[in-house]
């Protein structure tokens, strides 16, 4: 963003000799100076000077000028018709833009017409739908410390969320930076404010940091603030931090709305003047702190962390669980997308709520376990439910726009026929029998009196601009029912006046019309004008025509405009009454918005659960082992939820982790599905944990309380760290803060440096993981050596992925087994993505060397014939091993003459001839084993 925002140098300098709108600008620019002010000027939005040159260039935008007595200077302007589309790209560009409009009428008072801020409009505090996604949440985060802190990371941090569009409010605070660092990845804020004490290297490079006035963060005040919105605060909040950044965040979002001075009007009720210095009607604030207040937001929800299971950034990401890793292919691609079967905006926010906080209390869980249960087995029930979720609007943020007084007539018809289906919904729901599906039906508030107040007062279709009549229904108000008797009397009389005057004047071609400029008239042509009667008074003079008028004519006239400029002004006056009454009622609105969005969210986890043969997982309560660890996970017949969508045949697998077996090392070559299937075990734990159904036959589990994983290779250039430091650093965020109740996925750990090195910190960390930490853990690595680790630990397995070989070619069968694989077969993998031909058979000839040298057994011996392909038992293009490779050989800890009886006779048995390379070799590991013993 530009550094200085303000008015120009020589502006200010010359602020007494501009004009007064040009004055009015200057003002409004300096009082907001860290925004780009837009300023109304009839039907545009306009910038001057150098703010004009930067929204022209950024806009593309033609780029004008406007001179006055002190000048000329630069002038952008965009149609305030189609503000959003370019204010989305400012805001993009890191500009927050402050909204000046007109506030009042031509002609209410002397001078120019007054202009004020009536929104600054910020990437967390957007509430205009147009530049909103419907299915997610868009949250401001304020940040803060305890004032008097020492600076040690063990002091208190406060994370304070709010979604201005919606009114969802949030708060937590921790002892742990850590903690408070994956609450802002969890909830991803767009924009956040920063209070004393608080490190911003704890915001994603995404969230804009806004300076704010850090006064608001003061105790005292930031209670003031909180206490109009919260009943007594104390008791609510954990702490004073807590209290400082919820009053701070408050008095930003009353900051961006638009201060109290500053007047108050709705963004459907502006339109242009013929000279840039009109306007239509406005909403002149008053001067109490209640104007500024955000009616809407009513509840605030005061959580802890340890509530829900834990995910980092690191997992959210490598988990899929919003946004697709990869670069290219399917967009959809995500958790979120497989599951979501929402019929309205309301589900889809909340189903992305619960993927993001899935639970840890098994009671929890099953109370929504029963209801898709229930659900799922009832179709006809759940489909009507879909069919009538489908009418559903999104309440919260058409009643934050009817409170903060911005919504027209068409968000109240919508607020209606919402309303209009939720007695269905209720009948829908009345034969539950499940808990939860009973408390929402109770919970169903049809808000009868909003929805007859709606139906008695507004038409059924009703115009975007509300301040032009038309959109209360006749009935409604008896004065206004007589204005438009008055005037639609008024215009029966002119409409019949036409055959009168061509009757009574005997000229056939007059007509009686109307324009906005001269009002109505009686034209007559050239040839018939020594037929006007004397009573005729010309108006306008046209190249083939005269224009008159009568007194009567201008007496009715009168009457007609007089009538319906009053019936306008009524109507509108009666609009707002409507709306006002309907934003006392914004608690009801918001309970009922919430019970629709639960409902939506659990219709929508028991379609996926029908269509895709989901089974309900059972939850275990934690009984903790001999070993320290209380949890367990067996799946029978795993699915990936988004690969089985996304390509044609999936193989299912099965998972079995308990106290007595949890760290498995599983092995298996590139593209045989090690990744897939250790996500697809965090997956399945997570849909348990957010209350769905799991694509499996059977599941068991006990909650976890935190999923971390280190999957995936990626580096990060700007920070300037290598992959591998990289995956060192959360390697060292999982080895400090995983537990026995933590799932801990690791993919190919130390794959980044040297095969000893890389060999050494893989073995270290399983070691560690199981002995200190007793995660359960899947580790997938091409470190075949740590396949031992399986007999030397005790809750530690070995798992391997099958492969088969066809002549030179390898065939994956994606099916997990006991046991270690016999090779990472990288140079077929190699073949199979089209590697040139020449490139792998020197491949071939490469790893043949390596691995005679290191067993000192020669691979060309048999038959004499072809040779086999030695590639799967050696170090792979990928960076695996071959299970003998940094092993010593036979002949370095026996003697040929101490070789015990049993093995002698099992070495003669040996049909080496008929062995391939890899079973030559294994049977070389295994009696190497037996030696040892």
């Amino acid at each position: 963003m530009d550094p200085a925002l303000g008015p120009p140098e020589k502006m200010a300098e010359k602020r007494d000799e501009l004009t007064p709108m040009m004055r009015q600008y200057h003002d409004l620019c300096a009082r907001y100076d860290d925004a780009l002010v837009l300023f109304q000027v009839g039907d545009f939005y306009e910038a001057f000077c150098g703010a004009a040159e930067r929204t022209a260039r950024l806009l593309e935008i033609a780029l004008t000028s406007r001179e006055d007595s002190t000048g000329e200077y630069p002038m952008a302007g965009i149609p305030i018709d189609n503000a959003e589309s370019y204010i989305e790209t400012l805001l993009e560009a890191g500009y927050r833009v402050a909204v000046a409009d007109q506030v009042e009428e031509p002609g209410e008072s002397p001078g120019v017409v007054e202009r004020a801020v009536t929104r600054v409009i910020t990437p967390g505090t957007l509430t205009e739908d147009e530049l909103l996604a419907s299915d997610d949440n868009n949250f401001v985060a304020a940040l803060a410390g305890d004032p008097h802190s020492s600076g040690q990371t063990e002091d208190e941090l406060a994370l304070a969320l709010l979604d201005v569009s919606t009114g969802d409010f949030l708060a937590t605070s921790s002892s742990a930076n850590e903690t408070i660092a994956d609450e802002v990845s969890r909830f991803d804020p767009s924009e956040a404010i920063v209070g004393p004490n608080a490190p911003t290297d704890l915001l994603p490079e995404t969230c804009m940091v806004t300076p704010f006035d850090p006064n608001t963060f003061e105790r005292e005040r930031a209670e003031d603030t909180l206490s109009q919105y919260v009943r007594n605060p104390d008791a609510l909040l954990a702490s004073a931090v807590e209290i400082s950044v919820c009053g701070a965040l408050l008095a930003y979002a009353e900051y961006v709305r638009g201060g109290a001075h500053e007047g108050e009007r709705g963004e459907d009720e502006r339109s242009g003047g013929d000279d840039g210095d009109g306007a239509n009607r406005g909403e002149s604030a008053d001067t109490s702190s209640e104007e500024t207040r955000l009616e809407y937001i009513t509840h605030l929800t005061r959580y802890d962390p340890r509530e829900y299971l834990l995910l980092d950034a690191v997992a959210l990401e490598s988990l899929e669980l919003f946004e697709p890793r990869a670069v290219q292919g399917r967009e959809d691609a995500t958790l979120v997308d497989v599951l979501d079967e929402t019929a309205c905006a309301l589900g889809g926010r909340r189903l992305r709520d619960w993927i993001r906080r899935p639970l840890l209390e098994p009671r929890r869980i099953d109370a929504r376990l029963d209801a898709v249960e229930e659900l799922q087995s009832d179709v006809q029930t759940r489909e009507s439910l879909h069919d009538d979720l489908r009418a559903v609007y999104d309440l919260e943020r058409l009643i934050g726009r009817i409170s903060r007084e911005r919504a027209n007539a068409r968000d109240l018809r919508s607020l209606h026929d919402t309303l209009a289906v939720v007695p269905d919904v209720r009948e829908n729901l009345a034969d539950a029998d499940c808990e939860r599906l009973l408390d929402l039906h109770e919970r169903l508030d049809p808000l009868a009196d909003v929805r007859e107040l709606i139906d008695g007062g507004i038409v059924s279709d009703p115009p975007i601009e509300i301040t032009e009549g038309g959109i209360i229904a006749d009935g409604y108000d008896e004065h206004l029912d007589e204005l438009r008797s008055t005037a639609r009397d008024g215009k029966q009389w002119i409409d019949d006046l036409e055959d009168r005057e061509r009757e009574r004047t005997g000229i056939d071609s007059l007509k009686v019309g109307y324009n906005s400029v001269h009002g109505y008239y009686i034209e007559v042509t050239n040839p018939n004008l020594e037929s006007v009667p004397e009573n005729y008074e010309r108006r306008q003079t046209l190249k083939n025509s005269e224009r008159f008028v009568t007194p009567e004519l201008k007496e009715r006239e009168d009457q007609i405009v007089g009538a319906e400029e009053r019936a306008d002004e009524h109507e509108y006056e009666l609009f707002r009454e409507i709306r006002r009454r309907i934003a006392d009622e914004v608690e009801r609105v918001q309970d009922l918005a919430d019970a629709l969005a639960t409902l939506d969210a659990l219709v929508s986890l028991a379609d996926v659960a029908a269509q895709y043969d989901y089974c309900r997982p059972e939850l275990l309560e934690h009984e903790t082992g001999d070993d320290g660890s209380g949890l367990e996970i067996e799946i029978d017949g795993g699915r990936h939820p988004v690969v089985e969508r996304t390509q044609e045949s999936f193989v299912p697998n099965d998972a079995q982790l308990t106290p007595e077996q949890r760290l498995a090392i599983i092995t298996g070559p590139n593209m045989s599905g090690k990744s897939t299937y250790m996500r697809q075990v965090a997956q399945i734990v997570l849909l348990a944990q957010v209350g769905s159904f799991v694509p499996a036959t059977a599941a068991r589990l006990t909650p976890v309380d935190r999923i971390f994983t280190r999957v995936g290779a990626s580096d990060d250039i700007a920070g300037g760290r290598s992959t591998f430091m990289v995956e060192m650093d959360e390697l060292a965020t999982i080895l400090e803060e995983a537990d026995e109740r933590s799932l801990v996925l690791l993919d190919e750990v130390g794959r980044g440096t040297s095969t000893a090195d890389g060999l050494a910190i893989a073995q270290a960390i399983t070691e560690h993981l199981h002995d200190d930490v007793g995660a359960t853990t899947l580790f997938a690595t091409h470190h075949h050596p740590l396949t031992e680790l399986a007999d030397d630990l005790e809750s530690a397995f070995a798992l391997h992925f099958e492969v088969e070989r066809c002549d030179d070619d390898v065939v994956f069968h994606h099916d997990i087994a006991p046991g270690a694989a016999t090779g990472s077969y990288g140079v077929a993998v190699a073949t199979v993505a089209g590697v040139p031909d020449e490139v792998v058979e020197r491949s071939r000839e490469l790893v043949v060397d390596a691995a005679e040298r290191d067993s000192g057994v020669s691979l060309e011996g048999g038959d004499g014939g072809e040779r086999d392909d030695p590639t799967s038992a050696v170090a792979s293009a990928d960076g695996g091993e071959s299970p003998v490779e940094s092993r010593p050989s036979l002949g370095d800890e026996a003697d040929a003459d101490e070789v015990p009886a049993d093995v002698a006779d099992e070495l003669r048995a040996l049909d080496l001839a008929h062995l391939t390379p890899v079973e030559a070799l294994t049977e070389l590991d295994r009696l190497k084993r037996l030696l040892e013993e």
